[in-house]
């Protein structure tokens, strides 16, 4: 994919509408183009910008009966000859008041986009970063089921799969394997989410796999809150000084009856 191609699928994109396949094409652009990217954030900031401000502009009560009279004056073949000086005045007036008010509407604009571009924006941010996120989690589940790099060990002895995580993060993931309930462990990978390195479990279910994440987080416990994204389902939540998200087709029950196993189970624990 190249900048122009990028360029044309970056609105759909930003506004949830750009296929799935088109999404994965887009996103491993955005991550070699530092131009690209930084068009994405800037439209990410101007998205929420606007939707929290108000620059459409509602036409007052005196405008909109001047706009009435102007069209019953424009449908008079024979207009009175003595109104024409009133009508141009008016006309003139008119035409500034309204070309005035499309440059505030347009001002206002411009300077949303500098005060972004200044780092006013950022505080603007948080309201999309969950949202953000979550396509990067779906992203990387549907990548790990396309190209064949589910797994960088293979195996459901979590005494092979924990250790494999020694010395590559800063933190050491609680890995158990619930094959007597339904749910066997698969293996594990590195992967990165939220501007760091992540730890990836997987399970499976049926033919269903799991790709869960966690990484460490300062938050508080909260619980797991459900989304729905092309036909995937995801769940976040945090627990004991972790960030979770579980993504899966499996349907929601089953993969709520998974996270809830997890709770019971999984308590992380930092390596010094």
């Amino acid at each position: 994919m190249n900048c122009q191609q990028a360029a044309t699928l970056l609105h759909p994109y930003v506004d949830g509408e750009l296929d799935l396949v088109n999404a994965l094409a887009l996103e491993a652009h955005l991550q070699t183009c530092a131009a690209c990217a930084q068009a994405h954030k800037n439209l990410l900031a101007l998205r929420q910008g606007i939707s929290a401000s108000s620059l459409a502009y509602k036409a007052s009560g005196s405008l909109q009966k001047r706009i009435q009279l102007a069209i019953r004056a424009a449908d008079q073949t024979a207009p009175d000859r003595s109104r024409l000086p009133q009508l141009r005045k008016w006309r003139w007036n008119w035409q500034w008041d309204w070309q005035w008010r499309q440059f505030s509407t347009a001002a206002a604009a411009l300077l949303l986009v500098a005060l972004v571009g200044i780092g006013v924006g950022r505080s603007l941010r948080p309201s999309t970063t969950n949202d953000t996120l979550a396509q990067e989690v779906l992203a990387s589940h549907v990548r790990s089921l396309m190209a064949t790099h589910l797994t960088d060990v293979a195996s459901s002895d979590h005494h092979t799969v924990k250790p494999w995580f020694d010395g590559k993060l800063d933190f050491a993931p609680i890995v158990e394997d619930f094959a007597s309930i339904g749910f066997p462990l698969v293996g594990g990978r590195l992967d990165y989410l939220n501007n760091r390195p992540v730890a990836a479990l997987v399970y499976q279910h049926g033919a269903h796999y799991i790709n869960l994440f966690s990484w460490p987080s300062t938050d508080a416990n909260t619980k797991p809150q459900s989304r729905v994204s092309q036909g995937y389902y995801l769940l976040a939540w945090q627990q004991a000084g972790m960030t979770y998200w579980a993504v899966s087709d499996l349907s929601t029950d089953e993969l709520q009856g998974f996270v809830q196993l997890l709770q019971k189970n999984m308590m992380p624990t930092r390596t010094p």
